[in-house]
């Protein structure tokens, strides 16, 4: 991300009336404590009395969306995980977590190439695995103390399909390298494994998230709105890491925020103030105002 919030380029008006904001939630939505601030809360409810709808679409998994729950309603539905599922936080499953209402999973054996291909082409890889029930990492990966892992072992392993128990497909495959500087790590991923499947980040580190081939943000947002009827020219979309770019490229109006990666700021439409400065909820004020 960029150190330095520059002015927000405002594009030309929407040609036709939004319908749907889609959002990103860290360093977009939500502040740097990972928190929705006051202002943003308002033009979000303020936007959804207009009759507009919010979709939060993130690269976080369905058990780090207790942040936004509160905000949900009856019908309220979240992209997770990329795009690799889409869940409905008004609903909870047995575990209490927000309940899956599409799977777009990695299959294990594409997921055993894209671990055999980076071994061989980025040595020194470690790498987590994502499933609808918690995550998996080797020794080696950085653990997250906060999101104790469900079982450590190496990938190979971590990928043999469980056996007696209920599936629990695979949504993201995660690889972080110690020594590439991250973007780097990604262009050297896309190049190895484009045929194979769609690779992205949205971390400050060297760390990868890997899905199934085709699965994204934007992917996912588009069947979403298909079934609801929205075109892309009636969505607002914001985002700020390179996992957004697909996304603000396919709706209709975008913006990068003030803190975005510069290839972030180059797909958009437009451009607004930094997630620490409400970014977010300028333009929904803005949009609402008719401007």
């Amino acid at each position: 991300m960029t150190s330095a919030t520059p002015l927000p380029r405002t594009p030309a008006p929407p040609s036709v009336p939004i319908r749907l904001i889609a959002t990103d939630l860290d360093g977009t939505l939500l502040r740097d404590d990972k928190t929705i601030s006051p202002r943003t809360r308002a033009a979000l409810g303020a936007a959804e009395r207009a009759g507009i709808g919010v979709l939060f679409v993130t690269g976080r998994p369905a058990r780090w969306m207790e942040v936004v729950r509160d905000h949900a309603h009856a019908d309220a539905l979240a992209i997770c995980g990329n795009g690799a599922a889409v869940v409905d936080l008004a609903a909870d499953d047995e575990s209490g977590r927000p309940r899956f209402v599409r799977v777009r999973p990695l299959l294990e054996e594409t997921a055993l190439q894209v671990v055999s291909r980076l071994r061989a082409h980025a040595p020194g890889t470690s790498f987590a695995v994502e499933r609808t029930s918690g995550l998996f990492h080797e020794m080696s990966y950085p653990p997250l103390h906060l999101d104790p892992a469900q079982g450590i072992a190496p990938a190979e392993k971590l990928l043999a399909e469980p056996t007696g128990t209920a599936p629990q497909p695979v949504l993201k495959l995660l690889a972080h390298h110690h020594e590439l500087a991250p973007d780097a790590f990604l262009t050297r991923a896309r190049a190895i494994l484009g045929d194979l499947a769609s690779v992205t980040r949205s971390s400050p580190t060297a760390l990868l998230e890997i899905s199934a081939h085709g699965v994204s943000k934007a992917s996912t947002l588009a069947l979403s709105c298909a079934e609801r009827g929205i075109r892309p020219e009636e969505v607002a979309a914001f985002g700020d890491m390179p996992n957004d770019i697909e996304m603000l490229s396919w709706a209709g109006s975008s913006y990068a925020m003030g803190n975005a990666h510069p290839d972030v700021l180059a797909a958009a439409t437009g451009s607004t103030l930094g997630n620490n400065e409400d970014g977010v909820a300028l333009v929904i004020e803005r949009l609402l105002a008719g401007g």
